[in-house]
């Protein structure tokens, strides 16, 4: 312990240099010292609290410190030097561990979101060992040692935190990045050393982040897998969620014991259970280390992003597959924050997705209820009541219930049915005043599948909701289309008995390892759309939202102006050119988009139509020289047996 203070005195004297003001065992920031009353390196839910606390800038300092170097950082494996082992010993016995656990802690009790943690060790102020860690709601970063704080300063650590941490680039574009490389690599990990089957595998995630939400109430604990040949890991783990489901009082009884059915598999696997000479210990336990170290925080947070569902899309891109072929299309997180904007949702109401997939929707919703609610009683009521989903899938039900109670709603009103199968009159009567959904694409084919076109999930959506209730559907442009006879019945049945209020035409690469060119259709149920009503018509391709190599589709700096611009215009009637909305009146036989309603108003300049005129020289010529001038021979009588 006395060596240990003469590392406290050598990390004071680095900080007064650097003009960083930290407490020792304690913070001035009264809301983080009343948040670290409950921060016990222990679990006890006792006081904690790390060596130095501070802020600096924008950014909050944790500095947790250890006399011998020896004390400075313990890894989930040796060959995994990005992942800090997160059990109980090394977050009592480490430095950087120790440090670690603070700053999430910080994260999680209070609104300080960006924390610099430090590993420290050493009794030598020339040999220290000093090693920053970047910590946010969704991630963490081990960066490279420093030999002192002066970067951290007030005036430079801004500085060092867009060019360290970020690179430069947006701190939403590093956060997802952390994702896709944590998923790709337990991707690798869960087929290397589970050998697990692309369906299997978020199920052993969704296993096993289940499980450890019992560490809490001292009921698990990841070094409890010790890879025992007749109490199995597979069996804790089972053991560990079957009990969550039952403290969480997930009802109906029904849907818990399916969705348990779903993970059983884990406990028949002994490959999952046995020691792993390559890792040192069994492949579960060396997941539920890996879960709980770099994925737990992310999905807790209660961020409206839907990160179990971001890892099920993830798996099957490393596995080769678009997704399709599994009836999976996830929806991304800008959008679902979009739909809750656009169906105006409030605390009072009641939520259906009727195609759920991994509850992104229903998550978007929830976070966007609780925000608006200080009230505890008033957050269970909703989670309790006012969140409702339908998902034909049996193993992404599982998912999507594992979502949802991770992040505290164990009791949503999820069922595994066939949404097109239950009666559009009882669902009615439910009293559901928002409806949201992505349904399958490309189902209704030919003749023997007709009944499974997205224009069908709308009408029978909308036949569900309460009067007056708002609905709000993604679909491909070939749906507001409506080419078949039976298409146009279904849009001129729309029109007869719901209002149809404006269509959203998306960025083509919204679902850019799709394929798919989405709209955004906005309904109002059982009210039938007036012939006089003007409908809103955007072109929304210009989003602000850009795919980046290795990262995919990303905010650039204009996509919130751009939003809010979306919103003025469709709910404050804001001005703007028909290039980018129209108003007009609807038929059903009318290609409900932008691009069908929108006249170009602008007068041509002298410079566009020498390039029109160059264009179609060119046009010309080539055609004459490929031998088909005759389809200008062509155009030319028929031209004269119009004028005629």
């Amino acid at each position: 312990m006395a060596k240990e203070k003469e590392t406290d005195f050598i990390i004071k004297k680095l900080l007064d240099a650097a003009g960083i003001g930290c407490q020792a065992e304690g913070c001035a920031i009264h809301e983080i010292q009343v948040a670290l009353q409950s921060a016990s390196k222990r679990g006890t839910g006792k006081v904690g609290f790390p060596e130095f606390v501070g802020q600096s800038g924008d950014f909050i300092i944790v500095i947790e410190d250890k006399a011998s170097a020896t004390n400075q950082v313990k890894y989930i494996n040796e060959s995994d030097k990005e992942t800090l082992l997160m059990d109980l010993k090394s977050v009592t016995d480490y430095a950087e561990n120790g440090a670690l656990h603070y700053a999430l802690h910080i994260i999680e009790h209070t609104n300080f979101k960006k924390v610099f943690a430090f590993g420290c060790s050493g009794t030598d102020s020339k040999r220290m060992t000093i090693r920053p860690i970047f910590v946010s709601p969704t991630h963490y970063r081990l960066l490279p040692k420093v030999k002192d704080f002066s970067s951290f300063s007030s005036e430079n650590i801004s500085r060092y935190y867009e060019e360290v941490v970020c690179g430069k680039e947006p701190i939403e574009k590093v956060e997802l990045r952390e994702i896709l490389g944590r998923a790709q690599k337990l991707h690798e990990d869960l087929r290397n050393y589970g050998h697990l089957g692309d369906d299997e595998k978020p199920l052993v995630v969704s296993a096993i982040l289940l499980a450890l939400q019992e560490e809490k109430y001292n009921n698990f604990s990841t070094e409890n897998l010790t890879g025992d040949k007749v109490e199995t890991d597979g069996k804790k783990i089972f053991a560990a969620l079957c009990a969550h489901m039952t403290r969480v009082e997930v009802l109906p009884e029904t849907k818990k014991e399916m969705v348990i059915n779903k993970f059983r598999f884990i406990v028949d696997k002994p490959n999952l259970s046995e020691i792993d000479v390559r890792l040192g210990k069994s492949p579960l336990r060396y997941y539920a280390e890996y879960l709980h170290s770099q994925i737990l925080t992310a999905i807790c947070n209660n961020s409206p992003e839907d990160v179990l569902g971001r890892f099920y899309g993830e798996f099957i891109k490393y596995s080769g597959g678009d997704g399709q072929t599994l009836g999976i299309v996830l929806t991304p997180k800008h959008i679902t924050e979009l739909f809750v904007k656009l169906a105006e949702i409030k605390p009072s109401d009641k939520v259906l997705d009727p195609c759920c997939g991994t509850g992104g929707f229903l998550i978007a919703a929830m976070h966007e209820m609780l925000s608006s609610v200080s009230n505890e009683e008033e957050k269970a009521y909703i989670k309790r009541n006012n969140l409702h989903g339908i998902e034909l899938n049996d193993k992404m039900f599982a998912i999507a219930t594992t979502n949802m109670v991770v992040r505290g709603d164990g009791q949503s009103k999820l069922i595994c049915k066939d949404f097109l199968k239950r009666d559009a009159e009882l669902l009615r009567q439910n009293n559901y005043t928002v409806g949201l959904m992505n349904p399958p694409y490309s189902q209704g084919k030919n003749k023997t599948n007709a009944h499974l076109t997205e224009l069908k999930f709308i009408c029978h959506l909308l036949d569900s909701l309460a009067d007056g209730g708002r609905c709000v559907v993604i679909v491909p442009q070939s749906t507001m289309v409506g080419k078949t006879k039976e298409d146009k019945a279904d849009k001129q049945y729309i029109l007869a008995n719901h209002t149809l209020e404006g269509v959203i035409t998306l960025n083509t690469s919204t679902f850019y390892n799709v394929g798919t060119n989405p709209v955004i259709a906005v309904f109002t149920a059982h009210q039938p759309h007036p012939a006089d009503k003007l409908s809103k018509f955007v072109d929304f391709k210009n989003d602000g939202y850009e795919v980046f190599a290795h990262i995919g589709l990303m905010p650039t700096p204009k996509a919130e102006e751009l939003r809010k611009h979306l919103l003025d215009c469709w709910f404050q009637g804001k001005s703007a050119p028909n290039s980018f909305i129209v108003r007009s009146t609807v038929e059903a036989d009318d290609e409900w988009l932008h691009s069908f309603y929108y006249f170009n108003d602008e007068i041509p300049t002298a410079a566009d139509f020498e390039k029109t005129m160059a264009d179609y020289l060119t046009f010309e010529f080539n055609m004459l020289t490929h031998g088909r001038g005759y389809l200008f021979e062509e155009a030319i009588v028929g031209k004269e047996v119009c004028n005629g």
